[in-house]
């Protein structure tokens, strides 16, 4: 059984910032799940495109405000508490951020916990 708290991951490699985000890896490759979970912080007026080409993206926001809208067709969605949105497509993304958002996330495959985005927003 793996048990962790969010406050003992703070300050390892699964602790990872960004422009105005945040975002807490609490499960990762090593823990042998074969997902990750992610508890992500984005901070008002937070906007990055975003694009899991190697991922599949499920993402469930639990605080806030924001949008996620799919580039390809300029479809926009509202995010709000209890919004679920998964890019089962490797789908390129715009999110913004209203007010403070809290997403918790996952990843297939799973990531090893220290990645960062790329030029064209994908991990």
């Amino acid at each position: 059984m793996i048990v962790k708290t969010k406050d003992a991951v703070i300050g390892t490699r699964g602790d990872v910032h960004g422009d105005r985000w945040w975002s807490v890896r609490l499960l990762h490759e090593e823990d042998g799940m074969g997902v990750i979970l992610t508890d992500s912080v984005l901070e008002p007026d937070f906007e990055m495109d975003l694009w899991q080409k190697n991922h599949l993206e499920v993402c469930y926001c639990i605080e806030g405000e924001g949008t996620v809208q799919e580039l390809n067709n300029g479809t926009t969605h509202e995010g709000k508490p209890g919004t679920l949105y998964a890019m089962n497509d490797h789908d390129q993304h715009r999110m913004r951020a209203k007010t403070r958002m809290r997403i918790i996330c996952t990843f297939h495959p799973t990531l090893t916990g220290d990645e960062v985005h790329d030029a064209n927003g994908s991990l």
